[in-house]
């Protein structure tokens, strides 16, 4: 597969959904959210901005197990000029 295959899953989606609604999340946590739902079942392509907010998420130890969840999705779907974004 390669990454201009990939898509948000109906799974992915449904986690969003349960970060959007949860208590306590951060903002940083319900954007993700967000942009993994505005994914879902389009041929929108995660942007790199959101792609470094994955990344801040996945270093969080305070972000819920299901935001950690999307945030490595998302780093999944990141393009940057065709190719997936590295993390550092």
């Amino acid at each position: 597969m390669t990454v201009k295959d990939k898509e948000t899953s109906d799974r992915i989606a449904h986690l969003a959904a349960i970060v959007l609604r949860k208590s306590g999340v951060s903002m940083l946590e319900k954007e993700l959210a967000g942009s993994a739902l505005a994914q879902h079942h389009t041929s929108k392509h995660t942007s790199a901005k959101i792609g470094s907010l994955a990344s801040h998420v996945l270093k969080d130890s305070a972000a819920c197990a299901e935001a950690k969840e999307l945030a490595g999705s998302v780093l999944a779907q990141v393009r940057q000029h065709g190719e997936p974004v590295a993390t550092r």
